[in-house]
């Protein structure tokens, strides 16, 4: 650094030249190390210092303020989060960006103790044995193409499986594990008439079953396209189809769904899988599938029970339409007109007619004439999102923008007319994946504010050692120009996003007493003859001992209790504190055992007293002036 004044080191600063200046730009970088990809070549390492350049360039002094809540003041959208591979699930506050809770779903937590509570332990059923996740798609669920607040689901690729979230209580509350698939990537909901159900791709094709046989012969693996019943958390059927599936999203009549497809060639390495020039959008009549069921058309697969249905080239359930190959994301236009296909290894977006459709499954028209636009937009575009005004945009990851384009014209382009589509190109800083806009991906889209997932951060931040943030950042849409407002860094790794107005979210603030999520826990309460309101007792049955107690702060209901080494000890404690944000805690020490106590709510764990001795226990969520002397022994003899 040089030693002049400071206002004349930001002056420099002002007056750097932006990334397409000067230098190397990052076409030319990226570019040619991703696109080697292509010919099995692997790309090159990005160093910080290449992008030294771009990190120079100043945004408007006014970026900050636009994103401000004041203190006191409340965002007006909420933004569900996927947390990637440190599966939860995080709400984010905006415009203001501010992170305002974390979800554990997929994850063990040891400030909730989720992964540990009995509670969680029967959310997480059988899987509760996995301690990692990764969380990529998180939707709300909706009626009549709106968002209603109720539910937000969220797949888990790590170990297929998806979760639904409470919104009254932003917990999840169901969590399943499903067969005869690998890897849930793509997750969407049905918009119309309601979220009756959750439709979810896997990503890696298997043999049908996978027990062992077929192992080598690749051209006996298959992935399939699963419908999730969303009110009983049962899968209702699933298609098998030809390719790998990847990202889907539902049309507004409730008649079909579509999935971008990749890897038509069926192989399973990387030159095999991006031989062919095109793959596919796959689409699906559910109303079709639904008579097929009923129909008894289908199969079942080894021990599942799930009707399986062919859903293969030929089929009377699907369509196979083709587009540039490995498509990623596929996004419906809020009108309902369009689903547009994302190309990544191709510069296009495929603009898909839903009211085309119809005709394509009579056989009326091919499957190309759906297409009613492929406008050009940049470097590997992944994901598209819509302001409700008739603008699209879409990332470009090669290229890291963000880039406005207009449908309409696209449309008049494809058609031949000499027209400019793209209204704006915007530098975003780093690789973007996934956008969203707020209430972009239902009949309410308002056209106000945009996020951008950006895969990785550079300099954008105080290094942080080997391990960056990543960089997700909120873009003003509401008027003619795009506007960056804000840098947001992340933790590993937020994927996708939604984003919901305040007014359609309406979460408790005290829990429940008749809540559904500790019902079984009142029933052995009952069963123990214990008043679990009012009550605080040891109940011993052989080496089974379960402690109940209340809390209100700042005391347990009981200061100590005795159990013997080796017993499994249940703790039930119930916090009788009507206090919004009271929330009380309980740790053991030396033991692995914590878990939140909210107000009103019954919690418990299950450990073994393996520790001869006194082992104090105490609240570890602050509640009280007192807080610290909230506590209390276990007395543990041999």
């Amino acid at each position: 650094m040089t030693d002049k004044p400071i206002h004349d080191q930001e002056n420099a600063l002002e007056q750097a030249p932006t990334e397409t200046s000067t230098g190397m730009s990052r076409r030319s970088f990226i570019g040619t190390t991703t696109l080697a990809g292509t010919a099995g070549i692997a790309a090159t390492t990005m160093s910080a210092a290449m992008f030294s350049e771009l990190a120079n360039a100043k945004t408007a002094e006014k970026m900050a303020n636009d994103s401000h809540v004041a203190p006191g003041e409340l965002d007006e959208y909420y933004g569900f989060w996927s947390g990637g591979h440190s599966g939860e699930v995080r709400i984010v506050g905006l415009p203001s960006m501010r992170e305002l809770m974390r979800i554990p779903v997929f994850n063990y937590d040891s400030a909730t103790g989720w992964g540990k509570t009995n509670e969680s332990k029967r959310v997480l059923g059988d899987s509760a044995k996995y301690f990692n996740g990764d969380s990529h798609h998180p939707h709300m669920s909706m009626q009549d193409g709106r968002y209603d607040g109720k539910y937000v689901f969220i797949n888990d690729k790590a170990n297929t499986r998806v979760a639904r979230i409470r919104c009254d209580i932003m917990k999840a509350d169901k969590i399943i594990t499903l067969p005869n698939v690998q890897a849930i990537h793509g997750l969407r909901v049905q918009k119309v008439p309601y979220t009756k159900y959750i439709f979810c791709n896997s990503e890696y094709e298997i043999p049908l079953p996978n027990d062992g046989r077929d192992l080598n012969d690749p051209t006996k693996y298959f992935s399939m396209f699963s419908v999730i019943d969303a009110e009983k958390m049962e899968v209702a059927f699933q298609v098998i189809v030809d390719g790998n599936l990847d990202n889907t999203d539902a049309d507004y009549t409730g008649r079909f769904a579509a999935s971008t497809c990749y890897n038509s060639e069926r192989g399973t390495t990387l030159g095999e899988m991006i031989s062919a020039e095109r793959d596919h959008v796959v689409v699906f009549d559910i109303p079709a599938l639904e008579k097929a069921v009923a129909a008894g058309d289908f199969k079942t697969v080894g021990d599942s029970k799930v009707p399986v249905i062919n859903g293969r080239k030929g089929s009377n359930y699907t369509r196979y339409i083709p587009v540039p190959k490995s498509p990623h994301g596929i996004n419906t236009s809020p009108n309902g007109e369009y689903f547009c296909a994302n190309g990544k290894l191709s510069p296009t977006v495929s603009v898909i007619a839903i009211d085309k459709l119809p005709a394509l499954f009579s056989d009326k028209i091919k499957p190309r004439d759906t297409i009613v636009a492929e406008p050009e937009l940049g470097l590997g575009p992944l994901h598209t999102a819509f302001d409700g005004r008739g603008n699209a945009y879409t990332t470009v990851f090669i290229d890291s923008q963000v880039v406005k384009w207009n449908l309409k014209d696209a449309i008049k382009a494809y058609q031949g007319k000499k027209v400019n589509y793209i209204r704006q190109k915007l530098d975003v800083h780093y690789q973007p994946g996934h956008l969203h806009t707020t209430m972009g991906e239902t009949r309410d889209a308002d056209g106000k504010y945009l996020v951008c997932l950006c895969k990785f951060s550079k300099d954008r931040f105080l290094p942080t050692g080997p391990l960056r943030p990543e960089n997700d950042q909120l873009i003003d849409i509401s008027g003619e120009k795009m506007k960056l407002i804000h840098d947001g860094p992340t933790y590993a790794e937020p994927h996708d996003c939604m984003m919901v107005h305040r007014s359609k979210v309406k979460p408790l603030k005290i829990w429940k007493r008749d809540d559904p999520f500790f019902a079984e826990t009142v029933a052995m309460a009952k069963r123990d003859g214990v008043t679990l309101e009012g009550e605080s007792k040891v109940i011993r049955d052989g080496n089974k001992v379960r402690v109940y107690m209340i809390s209100v702060a700042p005391n347990f209901g009981l200061n100590e209790f005795t159990v013997k080494k080796g017993d499994e000890v249940t703790v039930i404690i119930t916090n009788l504190d009507n206090v919004e944000d009271v929330t009380h805690g309980f740790c053991v020490i030396n033991h692995g055992v914590s878990m939140e106590i909210g107000p009103q709510q019954t919690a418990s764990v299950t450990f073994t007293a393996d520790k001869v001795g006194v082992n104090w226990f105490y609240c570890h969520w602050f509640c009280h002036a007192l807080h610290m002397e909230m506590r209390g022994r276990m007395l543990v003899t041999a």
